[in-house]
């Protein structure tokens, strides 16, 4: 019955996002260059007459880009994704989904009209039960295939530009594998060449809101697979932990008992298979990752280079980040100083915020001290670990835009390396999503962290530090205003004082408050005004 019910569920539930959607993968669309596919709600092309949405011309960002990627016309992920459609979906309303057929984050419902906010929980504070359903849900997804979805496994030079599709079937947790290997995988210039400075998911202001997309994608996937509707990733607090409390087999999977850098055999991990992890392999042939198995999980928390990632992040380290009030700055890459993001993710330092990216700090050291699968950017996400970590990340970007209310503007809208710009669309993702909408507070996408919840003196913190820091902006003239308003007050009130003695007498203003009881009765309730 249970089996039935998932199978019922997986034919009238459609993930929101993914790769290239099935329906669109075929000669028709890629010569077309149109992906508007119909919803089954009223057969229509994206929803049109339901009024969910149209289909429109892809409006694309004309703010330049940055000098990190000197070339033009050579990645299929320049200006995503007009090399292979120049017509999508344009939802309405709170729909969304590549057919308009769901609704956007934060919102439920028939007509896609209820607000709903969901908790994200440590993963330490679930109960057993509730730990061991996250763990079946991961091992389902990693077992089952994407209905809606497929990976393209050739170039649309490889496949002759549209003429001859090149894509394959993949399961939903490998799906995500993969869009975070070709959104980080480097530029097949031809022959033996690659142009490796190229991210369009890291080193850049798109950091943390690619991230915080992907996450909701991977659980809204979780949740469509299971029926689940109430399910959220789970996160990891790593600040001051010193060792890796969820690499056990009771969590994550423990150290195997022979070779220390693989998982134990009585973790379900220990028999899943990584994909996309031999990205040299794939510049020789000027290939893409086709997701076939590359062997087990690989990871050895801690015997990492202890030069370039000492010890795993402080508290202290996440507060002096959260102080920096920047989010963007200089080159905007890996090299900005003083930037909130790049402190974060990992390449500056996080107790001066100046670059050094021969040092792993935060977000990145986390990557290095797994020592694994999870070490290597491209192929980072086979580990479940991943899931976990970056939940706890997007919990730091999530207080830092609470401390600081950015408004949109603060996002870079130009000069920042290509595909990082406010209105660029984020790669690998259909629909489409802009860098920009993800620049927000967590509630507004439908969920927050259980341990931002909590009347703690830090949320107390976080909400006057703003304020106190513009106060600390504009002492100086408080300061003197308030001592001009002393000397103003001082001059009038001698003045008034001066006309009163010359005046004299018992006018009512200046009669006691305190009468006799005799002349109360002669007192009538009336104003002096």
């Amino acid at each position: 019955m249970l089996l039935f019910a998932l199978g019922f569920l997986l034919v009238i539930l459609q993930p929101s996002t993914g790769q290239f959607p099935r329906v669109c993968a075929n000669v028709q669309s890629l010569l077309s260059k149109e992906c508007c596919p119909p919803w089954d709600g009223d057969g229509s092309p994206c929803g049109e007459l339901s009024s969910r949405g149209s289909c429109q011309n892809i409006l694309l960002s004309q703010a330049p880009l940055g000098p990190q990627f000197p070339f033009s016309g050579v990645d299929d992920r320049e200006e995503w994704p007009s090399v292979f459609y120049n017509r999508t979906c344009r939802c309405e309303g709170n729909f969304m989904g590549y057919n308009c057929g769901e609704c956007k984050f934060g919102f439920s419902g028939l007509n896609c009209t209820e607000r709903q906010v969901k908790t994200r929980r440590n993963i330490f504070q679930l109960t057993t039960s509730e730990k061991n359903k996250f763990l079946a849900y991961l091992n389902l997804a990693k077992n089952i295939p994407s209905q809606d979805y497929v990976i393209a496994t050739g170039t649309y030079t490889q496949m002759n530009n549209g003429s001859n599709p090149m894509f394959r079937d993949i399961n939903v947790y490998d799906l995500f594998v993969w869009m975070h290997y070709y959104a980080s995988r480097d530029t097949l210039l031809g022959g033996s060449d690659v142009w490796r400075d190229i991210d369009f998911a890291h080193e850049a202001p798109g950091f943390l809101p690619w991230h915080r997309a992907f996450l909701l994608m991977w659980e809204r996937q979780i949740q469509r697979i299971t029926g689940d509707e109430n399910f959220t990733i789970p996160y990891w607090d790593w600040r001051d932990a010193e060792d890796c409390g969820v690499c056990n087999d009771e969590y994550m999977g423990g150290r195997h008992p022979t070779n220390p850098n693989l998982l134990s055999p009585a973790s379900i991990f220990s028999a899943w298979q990584v994909i996309c992890t031999r990205s040299e392999e794939y510049n020789s042939q000027q290939a893409l990752c086709s997701a076939t198995s590359e062997g087990p999980i690989r990871r050895n928390p801690g015997n990492n280079d202890k030069s370039r990632t000492p010890r795993l992040p402080s508290s202290a380290d996440v507060e002096f980040c959260l102080s920096l009030t920047q989010y963007e700055s200089g080159p905007m890459d890996k090299m900005a100083n003083y930037s909130f993001r790049n402190t974060l993710e990992g390449f500056a330092d996080p107790q001066t915020a100046i670059s050094n990216p021969s040092q792993s700090g935060l977000h990145n050291a986390l990557h290095i001290y797994m020592n694994g699968s999870m070490s290597q950017v491209q192929g980072s996400a086979n580990d479940p670990i991943f899931v976990l970590h970056h939940a706890f990340v997007d919990s730091i970007f999530e207080r830092w835009l609470r401390r600081h209310r950015p408004m949109l503007e603060v996002y870079p809208a130009a000069n920042a390396p290509i595909g990082h710009n406010r209105e660029n669309y984020m790669v690998p993702f259909i629909p489409l999503y802009r860098n920009g909408e993800f620049f927000k507070p967590s509630r507004e996408l439908g969920y927050d962290y259980a341990y931002l919840q909590e009347p703690a003196l830090e949320s107390f913190q976080d909400f006057f530090t703003p304020y106190l820091q513009q106060a600390r902006q504009i002492w100086a003239w408080l300061v003197g205003a308030a001592v001009f308003g002393s000397v103003v007050t001082a001059v009038l009130t001698w003045h008034i004082r001066a006309c009163w003695k010359k005046k004299g007498g018992t006018s009512s203003e200046i009669q006691p408050l305190l009468i006799e009881s005799e002349d109360y009765n002669n007192i009538t309730y009336q104003s002096n005004f």
